[in-house]
């Protein structure tokens, strides 16, 4: 009996922290990783809202949303990231967007991210399975941490009647067929591992 109880204590314990300061509402999903390169091994989450905006402290990769947070057609999704605490190696964060089925093994989104080495990338996920719109590239445009170790870079992705682009701090680094990707759906933001990062300002405006 205490072998069929003990796995079930132990989960509960891995999520009750994050259920706890999760701001109400809103959902996590925590990557579970098997790349021998890029592994989510480290355990703990912090996400809970600050100001008006959001605290993220990762340790494996996750992607977080409200459900209430969809959008389709023309529109245009944005959010301020400030990085606090760069990881040892390289991890990107951003938005999320056209998600479907987000909590579970089916979950499906485009994902437009940045990192601390001044990179940005734009993929499709579907399942575990993820694949490149544009893969990562750097750009001018991307704030890259300064001494104490903060970058703060304002993210948009600007949904068209045929083009999708996707803006950093002002500049569109880069622009799809808005047929290459899907963007009606949930909104929200993704954050990997092992960084802390703030997420000011998200929202969705509509046309």
């Amino acid at each position: 009996m205490f072998r069929r109880v003990l796995p079930v204590v132990l989960f509960a314990l891995f999520v009750a922290p994050i259920a706890a300061q999760t701001p109400a509402g809103w959902k996590v999903h925590i990557d579970r990783s098997q790349n021998a390169q890029d592994p989510d091994d480290k355990s703990g989450v912090s996400f809970m809202a600050m100001g008006k905006g959001f605290h993220v402290t990762a340790g494996p990769a996750g992607t977080y949303w409200h459900p209430s947070n969809t959008a389709t057609g023309n529109y245009t999704l944005k959010g301020t990231f400030t990085l606090v605490k760069p990881s040892n190696h390289t991890n990107y964060y951003g938005l999320v967007f056209g998600g479907s089925a987000l909590d579970g093994p089916s979950q499906s989104y485009t994902y437009f991210l940045v990192a601390q080495n001044g990179r940005f990338l734009i993929k499709q996920r579907n399942g575990d399975k993820t694949s490149d719109i544009q893969p990562a590239t750097a750009n001018a445009a991307i704030k890259t941490p300064d001494g104490s170790g903060k970058s703060v870079n304002t993210l948009e992705v600007r949904v068209g009647a045929d083009t999708v682009s996707y803006v950093v701090n002002g500049t569109v680094v880069h622009t799809t067929p808005k047929s290459a990707v899907k963007t009606d759906g949930i909104a929200g933001f993704r954050v990997n591992h092992v960084l802390e990062v703030m997420v000011d300002d998200f929202q969705i405006q509509k046309g």
